[in-house]
Formats: structure tokens, sequence, C-alpha cells
């Protein structure tokens, strides 16, 4: 999200990747921008899975996310809380696409956030003012911030809702010739009060500009992800 200098995160999350990722001995495969680990097969998650007969033994936990992954392949929970929240599903999971730019392994997340305490958490990037914001009378109320690097359907909604927050805020008829959808994805980035701003014909700056060019880059296989 927007409050994050992308530019520079790239190579901080790199660094902080390696450093980390090493030190926890965490590196279990090759991860998304080098730093993050790979899930593990099926072979390896159900071996010795299922139980004999008579045993009490209570079924595994699933895995904990691991810091590789596709936005696509979350095209069902998108779907599902984007109808919920009266969005767009390929503008969420085009947002999903744009804040996929850094590893989200649960554990480096919070590695993370330890040194940099307003850094963002999950999958949909969301700060804790905004995911605070946000969830007053919806389904999540009772969950809290802290869960989202390992709760990526909570995340996916509650970016949905937020996008929804936002884009209550537009006017009924922008005048600019950027899209509503475009303009909430501005919102997300950069904060309601700038996507009002541009909704009025502010320019752009550059990290709002790239913000949407990579949203423009990512929308198409966006629509596909989601049919």
């Amino acid at each position: 999200m927007s409050e994050e200098k992308k530019g520079s995160g790239r190579g901080r999350w790199l660094v902080i990747g390696v450093v980390v990722v090493a030190g926890l001995g965490l590196v279990r495969g090759n991860g998304h921008d080098g730093a993050a680990s790979a899930d593990p097969s099926p072979a390896a998650s159900s071996a010795g899975a299922a139980p004999s007969a008579g045993s009490s033994a209570k079924p595994s936990k699933p895995p904990k996310p691991s810091g590789v992954y596709d936005p696509a392949d979350y095209a069902a929970p998108v779907r599902q809380y984007a109808a919920e929240a009266g969005v767009n599903p390929q503008l969420l999971m085009a947002i999903l696409y744009n804040e996929s730019y850094k590893p989200h392994d649960p554990e480096l997340e919070r590695a993370w956030q330890r040194g940099k305490p307003d850094a963002s958490f999950g999958i949909a990037n969301m700060h804790r003012a905004a995911f605070d914001d946000t969830k007053p009378g919806r389904p999540f109320a009772s969950r809290q911030w802290e869960e989202l690097p390992d709760d990526r359907d909570l995340a996916v909604r509650a970016a949905a809702w937020h996008l929804h927050d936002l884009a209550a805020q537009l006017p009924a008829r922008p005048g600019v010739s950027l899209t509503r959808d475009e303009l909430v994805a501005l919102g997300y980035n950069a904060g309601a009060g700038n996507m009002l701003a541009f909704a009025r014909g502010v320019k752009t700056g550059s990290q709002a500009q790239s913000y949407l060019d990579r949203l423009r880059d990512n929308w198409p296989k966006s629509g596909e992800a989601v049919k």
C-alpha cells in the first residue's frame, strides 16, 4: 500500500529476506524475490497424515502459508469477498498482483515489522490503521490485524471491504479520465485524501503513477484469473 515506498522497498526486502531467512532457518526452497520458502510437496504434506484404524491421533493442522504464491490461486476468495463487499473482483485481484512485489512468508513479515513497526501485513499489504478502520460492523470485526500474515482469506476479505469504503467516498462523476476502479486503486495505494485529489484533477506523482501503471499492466491477467 501507499505509505511504503515501493522502489526502495524492493531492495530492502531483498536484503532483509536474505538476512532474516538465513538467521531463522526459514530457507526451504526457491522463494519469491529470493527470500521466501516453497510450499511443501503434496507427497510431503500427505505422508503419515491418515491415522491407522482405531487411532486417536488428531488431524494435523494445515501448514502455514509460505512466501511463494500466485495471486491467481486466490481467485475463489477474491470472487467471494468482492461479491460480499460489492466491488469489482478484477480490481481486487489486480490489487493482489500489485502488492505481490514483496515476499509474504509470515515469519519474514513479522521479522520485518519488528524493525519497521508501521509496515503492512498480509498478501494485500494492509496497514494496521486501514484494517482497524475497515473492520467495524463487518463479518471480520472480531479479527486482529496481526492475523493477516497467517490467514490469506482474511487479508483478501479485508482488502475487499477497504476498496468498498474507498469507492463510497468518490463523487458520482469524477471529472477526470481515470476510471473509478483506477481511482479506488490509487486510494488503496496513496490514501483516501489523495484519491479524492486525483478525482478532482490533481496530477498523480511518480509513486502513484507507478502504481497505476502496474495496475494497468496487471489488469488483463487479473480479469482472466477471476473468470
